[in-house]
């Protein structure tokens, strides 16, 4: 008996050092303890403030892209066996609700060959409808479980590479989720706890990074209208217009619509300085884009090349030689600029654009307020229930209370060892834990009565108490966690910060509502005078 108490009390003993360590570590002073607190318990943006974001994407831009590579590949393959095609076109979706009116158009496909085209597209390239349209030209369609799952992995896609892109900034706890329906909405809920330079995070968040390095085929052009007057009004197929932006003014390139490498083709960026110490972002190509890079560039000697960036022009360059893996965006105005630069390409391109449609920011004295407020509704309530519980159970309402504060402590120290955030639908979550631990008690206490009241000696009511409603704890809370479970799946940030903390209040609970408060017990029971009446 003595023994084992001896090991629950050094169980209990090392539990609250553990979970003090946890809350504020080894503070030196009053400033280091504050700091260590501030650090170990991560407020979410209801409580430290911070920015709220709703981005749209722009699932039309990735079905284009997909477009023109698929007309790429079309060429390529089509001229390797021998099928010489005309050209190709697609039609231009602008628009979420035109996107998935997506269609290439191939013209001047011999008759002589048709059957072996149809074989060529059915074989290569089966997500495609492919319908005749005359003897020579034919439309491509995307499938329909197609275009759904283009636009399901750009939503995912675009999801990662904003989380990328925040988690690099060394934000703490950052939320990144789809919001809305993926079958309409395609929007994602970007909240950022903390933040110290919004506009610079929105900034890098919308960047689309969408890096091109693509053959410049004339220009530069003083103004969109004088190109597109040489033109006749009219651009030639598989091109377009691209502005260069610079502080002594804006000129226009006529460059191909398809890259000869994309911001997917890059391994790696990184900041650096030229010989002249102006900034630039260096990156590097992946193995097979080299290859590809290389093959281009020794085909073109002392024609131009244009890197490109959210469609605009940022180098143009005359190709002396071959180039291989590597390449250098270069005229950025700062160090900052050139890390963010490296950032965003480092994190991948975004699939397609992004447009805001709810931008909020929450003032750091909201969150004061509402920790303030929640501090008092906790006091309140965990007040009262001391009152209630000492005048009801007298002295043995001590051990309840106890058990109380053990619980709420080692809740803390849950969420700071898990990096978990505390929100304010969390705070909820603590207040109604409590109220779960004091019905446990109460259960208990209640057993006890009942077996006192059958004429049983002390110790055998207090065990025959706790192994009575052992059974009942542990059906409650089997039963709040499946709820929990729920919850944690299906709702959003805030609806899973409540679960998460009611689920450790919890498991916290059954350790100090039943192990906890009978070691109390154990011990009023283990003097060398027998206890003939409980307080209770």
């Amino acid at each position: 008996m003595q023994r084992n108490l001896m090991v629950k009390t050094i169980v209990i003993v090392s539990t609250i050092l553990l979970c003090i360590y946890g809350i504020i570590g080894i503070p030196k002073n009053k400033a280091e303890l504050e700091y260590n607190i501030q650090r170990n318990i991560k407020l979410g943006l209801d409580l430290r403030g911070g920015s709220h974001l709703v981005l749209q994407v722009q699932v039309q831009d990735a079905v284009r892209t997909i477009a023109d590579r698929t007309m790429d590949q079309l060429k390529n393959q089509a001229g390797k066996a021998g099928i010489e095609i005309g050209g190709t076109d697609r039609n231009n979706p602008d628009s979420i609700e035109q996107a998935d009116s997506i269609q290439i158009n191939v013209h001047g496909v011999p008759t002589a060959k048709s059957n072996q085209f149809r074989t060529l597209v059915g074989e290569n390239f089966s997500q495609w409808i492919l319908n005749p349209v005359s003897a020579t030209d034919y439309k491509m369609t995307l499938k329909p479980t197609e275009l759904i799952d283009i636009k399901r992995r750009t939503i995912e896609q675009s999801i990662q590479t904003i989380s990328n892109r925040v988690n690099g900034l060394g934000l703490t706890e950052p939320v990144v989720q789809q919001r809305g329906r993926a079958d309409a909405d395609y929007e994602i809920l970007v909240q950022l706890p903390g933040i110290d330079d919004p506009a610079r995070v929105q900034q890098i968040i919308g960047e689309a990074a969408q890096l091109e390095i693509v053959e410049v085929k004339e220009g530069p052009f003083a103004t969109q209208e004088a190109a597109l007057q040489q033109k006749g009004g009219i651009l030639p197929l598989n091109t377009r217009l691209v502005p260069w932006i610079q502080t002594q003014g804006t000129e226009w390139f006529l460059v191909s619509r398809s890259a000869v490498v994309t911001g997917e083709d890059v391994r790696s960026a990184k900041a650096s300085q030229d010989e002249f110490r102006k900034w630039e972002t260096d990156f590097t190509l992946s193995q097979e884009a080299a290859g590809r890079f290389e093959n281009f560039t020794g085909s073109h000697i002392n024609e131009r090349l244009a890197v490109i960036l959210d469609n605009q022009v940022r180098s143009v360059a005359t190709i002396q030689s071959k180039i291989s893996d590597s390449g250098r965006i270069s005229n950025l105005s700062s160090q900052q600029e050139a890390s963010d630069l490296a950032l965003v390409m480092n994190s991948g391109s975004l699939p397609a654009s992004i447009v805001y449609e709810e931008r909020r920011t929450v003032g750091p004295s909201l969150g004061a307020d509402s920790i303030k407020q929640g501090i008092i509704a906790g006091a309140a309530g965990l007040l009262a229930v001391v009152l209630v519980m000492l005048i009801y159970y007298k002295k043995s309402g001590l051990n309840a209370i106890l058990a109380l504060v053990l619980n709420t402590v080692i809740l803390m120290a849950a969420l700071s060892y898990f990096g978990a955030t505390l929100t304010l639908p969390g705070i909820a979550g603590v207040i109604l834990t409590i109220g779960m631990a004091v019905d446990s008690n109460v259960l208990i206490f209640e057993r006890i009565r009942e077996e006192l009241r059958a004429g049983k000696a002390v110790m055998a009511a207090v065990d025959a108490g706790f192994s009575k409603a052992w059974w009942t704890i542990v059906d409650t809370h089997v039963t709040t966690i499946v709820s929990c479970l729920f919850l944690f799946l299906f709702g959003s940030g805030p609806v899973k910060g409540f679960a998460v903390t009611l689920v450790i209040g919890l498991f916290a609970n059954v350790f100090t509502a039943v192990w906890v408060s009978k070691t109390i017990f154990d011990f009023e029971l283990s003097g060398s005078k027998p206890v003939t009446a409980l307080s209770i």
